[in-house]
């Protein structure tokens, strides 16, 4: 679960709930965990950030430090990563986290989120991405009927987005629209690895890519707008 990070009157007065879609025919939202990513999603057109922190993880809460600095270079809506759980946000607007791809009829429980006041719910179709839960999703916003916010995530990259908005009908979609860029380290001991995973270099870092943010937002603008 995440909630939006903005802290003043002001800034709130300028972010819908989502219940209805973007206003401009679609939002791009772009999973950053630091600085530069959140500076770079903004730059290439995204609509909202969603900050966490340990994305290797599946994302966990980042530090209040982080969202103070995120906040003075961004001026575009920012959800935080709340995990593993918390308190509903209200009146701040509320998307329900991918554990719902966890559950056994997602029919039932995207009715028990609306229930409990969520306006939006992240979800790959309780599938490995969304391309492969495309099915689902697109019959999970047929039964939202516009009551919550159903936002396709998982996967997406400019290869498949056309696909999954024009098969789903969503509005609405999350992407991380990252790239590895080289560590600045300068000596690098090639026998030694300070971490467990052996899934990524411990010398480079994955950073939001402004080229790729700009890419899918083309391409959604082209289909919804």
């Amino acid at each position: 679960m995440k909630r939006q990070g903005a802290s003043s009157e002001r800034k709130r007065a300028r972010i819908p709930s989502g219940k209805a879609g973007a206003a401009n025919g679609f939002l791009m939202e772009v999973c950053v965990d630091s600085v530069e990513s959140a500076i770079n999603a903004e730059r290439g057109g995204a609509g909202r950030i969603e900050l966490c922190s340990g994305l290797l993880e599946g994302g966990t809460t980042p530090s209040m430090g982080v969202l103070q600095v995120v906040k003075q270079y961004v001026q575009i809506p920012v959800f935080v990563m709340i995990r593993p759980r918390g308190a509903l946000c209200r009146p701040l607007p509320v998307t329900f986290h991918r554990a719902f791809d966890m559950v056994h009829d997602p029919m039932a429980a995207l009715e028990t989120l609306l229930t409990l006041g969520f306006e939006r719910v992240l979800t790959s179709g309780c599938d490995s991405s969304a391309l492969e839960g495309l099915p689902l999703i697109k019959r999970l916003i047929d039964q939202a009927k516009g009551r919550i916010v159903v936002m396709p995530g998982g996967g997406i990259t400019e290869r498949n987005l056309q696909r999954i908005l024009e098969g789903s009908g969503a509005t609405e979609f999350h992407c991380s629209a990252r790239s590895a860029r080289d560590s600045g380290m300068k000596f690098r001991n090639s026998s030694v690895a300070m971490g467990a995973s052996l899934s990524s270099s411990e010398y480079s870092l994955k950073v939001t890519d402004v080229t790729q943010v700009r890419t899918l937002n083309a391409i959604a603008k082209n289909i919804l707008v």
